[in-house]
């Protein structure tokens, strides 16, 4: 096909954008991926790499599923992106942790497992666990007093989010993709032709996956995307020894061996800074967790914005006013990569929705559809 057009558009380089473009290259598809490049405010540079499914989905049961079914996917997914590119991705799945500092953490973690328990029966896999049964978990690691216990799960896991990206992008690009950095979306119009400060570009479907960037560019071909960005800030220690087993919620320790502590929500628009008294928190609560890493030094900090529903769960729509506009955004990129590359281009190019994918529509915050 010509330059400037493609069966499909992917608008958004991103993990979420990366991981559908891999996905239908896949499938025989020419994807054009338009992407603004590391100017925009990207997540993947942020994101803390855990490949979660404990406690996601509260309140929308497809969403804790849809998890589940990407976290089986991974290690196969993960060995397919080693065979097409030789980049390992570095993906574990011990088993992941949330440390509970205090009987009133404890209870409240109870309390939203025994909910999740409710919502999902025995699809729901999370328990919580003494302190006994988690020094036995971890051995090499010596908890503060004020650990009381975990919610444990061993569907959850980690990787390094930069390899997944990297990962993605030279996939996509051995399957035939095309790739267009610094072009930055300034108007869509039907059928859809798509003009950036790159060019203008053609094709029959499209992928609005561009993160914080989608609201205005959804209402263009007549979808409503409600999201709003989130702040995030991490903190990165020296390497040291492997000595976490798992990802423990707020702490991972990378392949690398340094430490990760994370991670704050904030409500500050697009704002990218960081903040010493967050960082300060930060640290304090993962020395209350783990009184050794007072002892590390840190190397780095950063925040990235995350991309916030109202609910916190993914958005997936096709505009019924431009049919062939599609939708993707959530914050879950890393954890749904694996179920977005298998999963998506069937819906996208074929028009087979997974099942009960309609949960996921921005319908669902229609107060008026719903009445």
């Amino acid at each position: 096909m010509p330059e400037g057009t493609a069966d499909i558009i992917v608008i958004g380089g991103g993990l979420v954008g990366a991981a559908a473009a891999y996905g239908l290259a896949g499938a025989g598809l020419d994807v054009l991926m338009l992407d603004e490049g590391d100017d925009a405010f990207r997540a993947a540079r942020g994101n803390f790499g855990l490949v979660w499914v404990q406690t996601k989905g509260f309140g929308l049961q497809r969403y804790q599923e849809w998890s589940q079914e990407s976290a089986d996917l991974y290690r196969g997914f993960a060995a397919e992106l080693k065979d097409v590119t030789g980049i390992d991705i570095h993906h574990e799945r011990p088993g992941g942790a949330i440390l509970c500092l205090g009987d009133a953490e404890w209870e409240a973690q109870k309390r939203l497992n025994d909910a999740m328990a409710v919502q999902g029966g025995s699809y729901y896999h999370a328990r919580m666990v003494e302190r006994a049964e988690l020094e036995r978990m971890a051995p090499a690691v010596r908890f503060g007093q004020e650990v009381v216990g975990a919610s444990f799960s061993e569907k959850d896991g980690h990787c390094g989010p930069l390899y997944l990206l990297r990962a993605l992008h030279a996939g996509f690009r051995a399957r035939g993709g095309r790739y267009r950095s610094g072009a930055r979306v300034r108007t869509i119009e039907r059928s859809f032709r798509v003009t950036t400060n790159a060019g203008v570009f053609e094709a029959p479907k499209l992928l609005l996956a561009a993160g914080n960037g989608i609201p205005p560019l959804a209402e263009q071909v007549g979808l409503h995307v409600p999201t709003v960005p989130e702040r995030g800030q991490v903190l990165v220690t020296e390497r040291v020894e492997r000595f976490l087993p798992m990802p423990m919620g707020n702490l991972r320790q990378t392949a690398e061996g340094t430490v990760m502590i994370g991670a704050t929500q904030e409500s500050v628009g697009l704002d990218t800074g960081t903040t010493l008294e967050a960082a300060r928190g930060l640290a304090r609560r993962a020395i209350r967790a783990c009184p050794a890493l007072e002892r590390l030094r840190l190397v780095r900090s950063w925040a990235a914005l995350r991309v916030i529903p109202p609910d916190r769960c993914p958005i997936y729509d096709e505009s019924k006013s431009h049919p062939g506009a599609f939708v993707a955004t959530m914050h879950s990129g890393v954890t749904l990569a694996a179920v977005h590359a298998a999963r998506l281009p069937d819906w996208i190019a074929e028009g087979r929705e997974p099942e009960d994918f309609g949960a996921f529509s921005a319908r669902r915050f229609d107060v008026s559809a719903a009445v």
